[in-house]
């Protein structure tokens, strides 16, 4: 019963693909499975909690890589769940939680991988499980945050396929649980120790590389070396929902259809959603100039275009406009045409063009069409008829200017 169990659990991981809504059959598989786990996990011999123990830890690891990789995109999903919870309080330190629960994702992974601590590891894998099978549950019933970020941008899933997906892993890491005195590390708790310190700080590393610069592995659209194209609004509509910070009514409106220039009404809204109709490839995102004219289409049919990103130009600090100053003079020097794209409503972006001569061809679009861009803000990207030859980050606009 037991291997029926694992293989009953394999199985349904790969039948969630096919399944991104609610299906009661589904779902009353993957509880009795998750039922016969615990109903027979004394008896799972040695090989079988070691495939569960391995199982569980490498898709600890997968989650909190795709994760670490982006942890900017990691911060913006936790926003949106402090924002569904009323926990806005915390949004100063989305980041810092961010990286702390990604962090820990990982140090419970390798741990159960390498089987060092594996009795703290089953515990912390048991805690990380039990509040994200609740919060999913939550997100399936209700909508409250359309894409959990599980995965980070490298897979997408549906909030049924991933609750679907913990109760998958629920059903591998009970028997774990029911016999976590079976794991046992004959290592020394000291070496154990320094293996565990070494792997954290080593991910913490990677994190903070990831963060300051811009992902090792981009999982975006716009990712170095991408052709990107344009489907004209006939074939596609991209359909954006905000919601009043106040009252909490959401509203739904076809880009770019929305008051995005009137400061007040920005003030009292914000966004929260984006779905696509029609071309499944299309970028989910639109630029406009200030009369609220499409220039997206201008933007990716331009040869040697340098594009500075922004999704709010008040967090731009002094010594990055001198970088972005450098970058457009020797941009023009070469007959390269810069614009910015920015997410800040035109009578802001008007007082800094006064401050900043250099600051000019300005358009909009909104701000989460802006963040996958470029993983920072500012962020710079080389586009060359639509293709991304490069793009930095502003931590290396230096590096930017050497290469144009």
């Amino acid at each position: 019963m037991p291997w029926i169990s694992i293989i009953v659990a394999l199985a349904s991981a790969v039948g969630i693909y096919f399944l991104p809504e609610y299906h009661f059959w589904f779902l009353a598989i993957l509880l009795l499975n998750l039922l016969v786990s615990l109903v027979f996990s004394k008896r799972y011999s040695p090989g079988a909690l070691t495939i569960c123990r391995l199982l569980v830890g490498a898709l600890f690891i997968f989650s909190s890589f795709t994760k670490g990789v982006d942890p900017l995109g990691t911060k913006y999903k936790m926003l949106d769940y402090l924002a569904a919870y009323g926990m806005t309080w915390l949004n100063g330190a989305a980041l810092v939680l961010a990286m702390l629960m990604i962090l820990a994702e990982f140090i419970v992974g390798i741990c159960l991988l390498t089987k060092v601590y594996p009795r703290l590891a089953v515990l912390g894998a048991t805690l990380l499980m039990l509040f994200f099978t609740i919060t999913t549950l939550f997100d399936a019933l209700y909508d409250l945050v359309p894409d959990c970020g599980c995965f980070g941008t490298a897979i997408k899933m549906s909030n049924w396929q991933t609750f679907y997906k913990n109760l998958v892993i629920d059903a591998v890491l009970i028997p774990l649980i029911m016999n976590n005195k079976q794991l046992k590390n004959n290592l020394d708790k000291g070496v154990q120790l320094l293996i565990a310190c070494a792997f954290a700080l080593a991910f913490l590393g990677f994190e903070i590389y990831n963060y300051r610069h811009l992902p090792v592995i981009d999982f975006m659209n716009w990712k170095v070396g991408k052709q990107l194209t344009v489907e004209t609004q006939e074939s596609s509509k991209v359909f954006l929902t905000y919601r009043n910070k106040a009252t909490g009514e959401t509203k739904e409106y076809l880009s770019p259809d929305y008051p995005w220039s009137d400061s007040v009404w920005m003030s009292q809204w914000e966004f929260v959603d984006q779905r696509i109709e029609g071309g499944s490839n299309y970028l989910g995102f639109n630029a406009m100039d200030e009369e609220g004219n499409d220039i997206t289409e201008s933007i990716l049919t331009t040869e040697n275009l340098l594009m500075f990103t922004s999704h709010d130009l008040s967090k731009v600090k002094e010594k990055e406009w001198e970088k972005v100053r450098e970058i457009t003079a020797v941009a023009e020097e070469h007959g390269l045409t810069v614009i910015w794209v920015v997410a800040n409503e035109p009578g802001y972006v008007k007082q800094l063009q006064e401050r900043f001569d250099f600051f000019y061809e300005v358009y909009y679009a909104d701000e989460l069409e802006i963040k996958p861009i470029v993983r920072s803000n500012p962020g710079l990207i080389w586009l060359d008829n639509g293709l991304v030859k490069d793009k930095w980050s502003s931590v290396d606009f230096s590096k930017a200017l050497k290469v144009l």
